[in-house]
């Protein structure tokens, strides 16, 4: 310590233009000097941690190793990083623990052997790093296809689990190519008129049809988001990739499915009474929830064409969002029908695998943020990352999707929607719980019925039979829905899925 008095002087004109924290300590790991920007990181006043022990900046619960491990290390004498492989903590004065990065050189004065710490608080290192982490994470889970590409050579930087596997390809092999070797229809002059206004700054996203070619030669139609951002420092293109093929055949399907399905509903009604109910409420079901979407549509479009003027494009986009939304919801019904008709035809093959519940609670409520309304939230479920599932992984996200969509639509603006999971009795309980307009006691009992709908729902648009496909669904893997209801209350819908599933 009598040396670093003795040179006190040039040791604060030296440390103090340093940013990082600078401590000093001697063989009898006492601190023998620090800067300012040390005292400020562990929050001690100037001089007040001359003479402390070094443990006094350490977590109490490192201190029965760092005496040796400095001991050891001012013996061997040489440069290190500290706490290599090791997340290192100090601790601060009053109290708190925080992550820190530290250098240390060990050197002599005036025959005194001393060691000297450069210490660096990584908190928001560490923050970032947090943030990166699950941000890899929804890339690498989403059942989307996902592709990161070279602005200028074009090449595949990065490419997801799901693009992977559907496409076939390995991460290495898809390193070796470009868009236009997975897209058959497109020739570089088209694929560069498309890209170009990201590149100019005049688009922020551009979105397009086309065909992607797998590696064993199959095509399927795809619609295809690009946006330019940036890798390092680095312009690269993201694409999102939707395949979009039983949107392309939709209309077709859709007739199709209808005359199978009146088809079976005429051939029942010299059976069962019952039957001519269900069909009547089948036929109104096709007329109102498909000629009112297309009435909008058709409006949408109408309309479109009147608003030619560059200024306009708000007006436009109103449009065109109108027109993807009603689409989509299109696609949705026949979705929910094409369900039906394989359910009762047993055709369904399911596909059982081990995968973590997080990974489609992520996506569910990831589509499910782009439907709330105003002031609408959805609470996230605690405690779930070492959570794996033995199951059909498509059968749990139709599920729960549609639970959280009917928490959306049958509540209020300003309410929040719990997801919840819990154990029960053998069982894990995914629980979604709303504070919306509940069931009427009177109507409970039919409320997994096909095309059921409850009086105070009718106003809103649906098929009342998005419950019946997901109960059929889980049963059919040995689990259910279950629910609790109260009118004007809200109500919470429970899928019970048997401990033997879980890992």
């Amino acid at each position: 310590m009598q040396a670093f008095q003795k040179n006190s002087e040039i040791f604060n004109l030296l440390s103090e233009g340093v940013s990082e924290g600078i401590i000093v300590v001697n063989t009898e790991q006492l601190i023998v000097a620090t800067n300012s920007s040390a005292g400020r990181m562990f929050g001690y006043k100037k001089g007040e941690l001359l003479g402390k022990p070094l443990e006094t900046l350490i977590p109490r619960r490192y201190h029965h190793n760092h005496g040796q491990n400095v001991e050891h290390f001012i013996e061997k004498s040489e440069r290190r990083q500290m706490g290599q492989g090791r997340d290192l903590h100090g601790v601060r004065k009053n109290g708190d623990e925080f992550p820190v990065e530290a250098g240390l050189n060990p050197f002599k004065l005036y025959d005194e052997t001393y060691v000297m710490a450069l210490v660096i608080d990584i908190t928001e290192r560490k923050i970032k790093e947090k943030e990166l982490s699950h941000w890899a994470r929804i890339f690498d889970e989403s059942l989307n296809e996902i592709y990161v590409f070279h602005a200028i050579s074009l090449h595949f930087l990065n490419v997801n689990k799901e693009a992977q596997r559907n496409m076939g390809y390995d991460l290495e092999e898809f390193k070796a190519l470009t868009p236009l070797d997975i897209k058959p229809n497109m020739d570089p002059p088209q694929f560069k008129l498309l890209i170009d206004p990201l590149l100019r700054g005049e688009r922020d996203k551009v979105k397009f049809e086309t065909d992607h070619k797998r590696k064993d030669g199959s095509i399927y139609p795809v619609e295809v988001h690009i946006q330019l951002s940036i890798l390092g420092e680095e312009q690269v293109f993201v694409a999102i990739i939707l395949d979009i093929t039983e949107r392309k055949n939709y209309t077709e399907k859709l007739e199709k499915k209808v005359q199978e399905r009146t088809k079976q509903l005429t051939e029942a009604l010299a059976k069962e009474k019952e039957l001519n109910e269900l069909k009547t409420r089948f036929l109104s079901l096709v007329s109102h929830e498909f000629k009112t979407p297309l009435s909008s549509i058709l409006t949408s479009i109408t309309l479109l064409a009147k608003y030619t003027e560059g200024h306009q494009q708000e007006k436009r986009d109103k449009h065109v969002d109108t027109i993807k939304n009603k689409v989509r919801y299109l696609d949705t019904i026949l979705t929910d029908f094409l369900s039906v008709e394989r359910l009762d035809s047993g055709k369904v093959n399911y596909n059982i695998e081990d995968f973590p519940l997080s990974k489609v609670i992520n996506e569910v409520v990831y589509g499910a943020n782009m439907l709330l309304k105003s002031g609408q939230q959805i609470t996230y479920p605690e405690n779930i990352d070492d959570i794996f599932i033995r199951f059909d992984e498509r059968t749990l996200e139709l599920a729960l999707s549609n639970l959280i969509h009917n928490a959306i639509k049958y509540s209020p603006e300003d309410t929040t929607i719990d997801l919840v999971v819990s154990n029960g009795a053998g069982n894990i309980l995914i629980q979604v719980v709303d504070r919306g307009i509940g069931i009427p006691i009177k109507e409970q009992k039919y409320i997994f019925n096909r095309y059921f709908r409850a009086e105070n729902a009718l106003l809103n648009q649906g098929t009342g039979i998005g419950l019946n496909i997901a109960k059929q669904h889980l049963e059919n893997l040995g689990s259910t829905i279950e629910f609790s209801s109260e009118e004007n209350k809200g109500s919470i819908f429970t899928i019970v899925i048997p401990l033997e599933n879980i890992n």
